[in-house]
């Protein structure tokens, strides 16, 4: 059978960690969908997951499409449905050839392959968008898909692996296929429902994170799209698909300072209409101390920064070659611009315990991010730290490794005493938080009643938020009411959105 038409489907799984704010494209599907058009074939795009589309649904769009290939995408978390879909895919056609991507099955595509070789035809190793065309005419041809590179398949009882493929380095001319994007679903629940895009200006890490993805995937490389190129895609998603929120996924849009400014001017000379909400590093916040202003003016709104511990320690182990006060230095800089700050903390450790998690709370509390969540480590098995944490995993259920639900157990806690304090944690902030409204700017306040309502309604930290009703007697007035509110709203399952693919 010639493969003519490819499906890209999401996997339909859900956690809840950034399901409050927004719907998140899969900018991935974006990419390849646009070298697969481009090399000649009919692509549908996907969003299963976005869509909160259950088999049933799934089964029609694939019987409406009839592909002769199907890939998806997995991140641990979602690997064990992402093998679903493509067993499910083979189940509706026999002759549908399978395909899997991203970071889970890059590294680990022995044990998938091993276990699900069944349903999983192929893996693609690193970027798809050579590769996966690349695999397609190879198969078509006849011909031997071990001259493909950066994939690993199953054969005559074995697993078979090609060498790596380059990493693209000509970012600016690569296809996309943003007209394939089903837009009215995408929407940033903190501004209104506001149009969301996912965007792309840079690929890469130089980090060295022992418990991140990441690094590894890129093998600590970094290439990025020319300031002019990136600037130009927002202007079109304005105007071509009323785009009016990007978030980049990029982990390190800022590491050229010289090319990010650039990039910063360029959105305030053509009035670039786009917020943007990013992911950067503290030290590149340091290095960026005098230019924050121009991060507002150029359209940032809200800026992730990974403080990621509470003790210099655990940073050191971690590798974030960052200080404590670093951390401390970089939010206040981002609140000084006027700037949503975000931040997180990953507890759970093997010797974490109720005490020092509630110390790594007041240090939060301290740096004073607009927001922090609080997560539970999740072990990747391929993580530089993961031989130092295994002795403590305590279950081997990937769909658990969602950075919400414990899957560590510390020495001198329970699971559920762990669960219980990481719940406890983010009430105690945002009841902090919220005490202190009144120290915002206006157009925080109103963003951050925003996400209250949001944390309260539509996010796995409902419960605790809600409990937050009960200690709140010396929440502002205006917080008060709107607590009344929200908590006799009814959360609607449906509504609900999917986590970043």
């Amino acid at each position: 059978m010639k493969i003519k038409r490819i499906a890209l489907i999401t996997p339909p799984y859900h956690a809840g960690v950034v399901e409050s704010a927004g719907t998140w494209l899969n900018v991935g599907f974006v990419y390849i969908a646009g070298a697969l058009r481009a090399a000649g074939y009919e692509v549908d795009y996907y969003d299963a997951m976005s869509l909160w589309h259950k088999w049933p649904d799934i089964q029609k769009r694939i019987e409406a499409f009839r592909p002769d290939m199907v890939a998806t995408t997995a991140y641990t978390a979602s690997i064990v449905e992402a093998v679903k879909l493509l067993r499910f895919a083979k189940s509706i056609n026999p002759r549908i050839v399978t395909a899997l991507g991203n970071v889970h099955a890059a590294f680990c595509y022995d044990e998938v392959l091993t276990h699900d070789h069944d349903a999983v035809d192929y893996i693609v190793r690193g970027e798809g968008e050579e590769t996966l065309p690349m695999l397609c005419h190879c198969l078509n041809a006849g011909d031997d898909p071990k001259k493909v590179l950066g994939i690993a398949y199953w054969r005559d009882g074995g697993v078979v692996v090609t060498p790596k493929a380059p990493y693209i380095h000509d970012l600016d001319n690569l296809p996309t296929a943003w007209d394939l994007v089903e837009w009215p679903i995408y929407t940033y629940r903190a501004k209104k429902n506001a149009r969301l895009a996912i965007v792309s200006s840079s690929r890469g890490c130089k980090s060295q994170c022992s418990f991140c993805s990441q690094q590894l995937f890129w093998a600590q490389s970094w290439r990025a799209r020319s300031a002019e190129n990136f600037v130009a895609e927002l202007e079109m998603l304005h105007n071509v698909h009323g785009v009016q929120v990007a978030m980049l996924s990029d982990e390190l849009p800022t590491f050229d300072r010289e090319r990010w400014v650039r990039i910063l001017d360029l959105m305030v000379e053509r009035e670039v209409p786009v917020k943007l909400l990013m992911e950067t590093r503290v030290d590149d916040i340091l290095r960026d101390a005098d230019i924050m202003d121009k991060y507002r003016e150029g359209g940032v709104e809200h800026i992730y920064v990974g403080v990621e511990a509470g003790s210099q320690e655990t940073l050191d182990l971690f590798k974030k070659d960052t200080e404590v006060a670093q951390s401390k230095q970089a939010i206040d800089l981002i609140n000084g611009a006027d700037i949503v700050s975000e931040t997180s903390f990953v507890l759970g450790m093997p010797d974490d315990t109720p005490e020092s998690i509630e110390q790594t709370i007041e240090l939060a509390k301290h740096y004073n991010p607009d927001m922090a969540f609080f997560l539970a480590i999740a072990p990747w098995p391929y993580a530089e730290l993961y031989p130092e944490l295994e002795p403590y995993v305590a279950t081997k259920d990937y769909r658990k490794y969602n950075l919400v639900e414990p899957v560590i157990k510390p020495k001198n806690m329970t699971m559920e005493e762990l669960e219980r304090q990481l719940g406890k944690a983010s009430q105690k902030f945002f009841m902090h938080k919220f005490q202190n409204l009144d120290k915002l700017s206006p157009w925080k306040q109103e963003f951050m009643l925003s996400v209250l309502d949001l944390l309260i309604n539509h996010s796995y930290l409902a419960g605790q938020m809600k409990a937050m009703l009960k200690e709140g007697k010396e929440m502002p007035a205006e917080v008060k009411a709107l607590l009344k509110t929200v908590s006799q709203h009814k959360h609607v399952p449906h509504q609900t959105i999917a986590p970043i693919p």
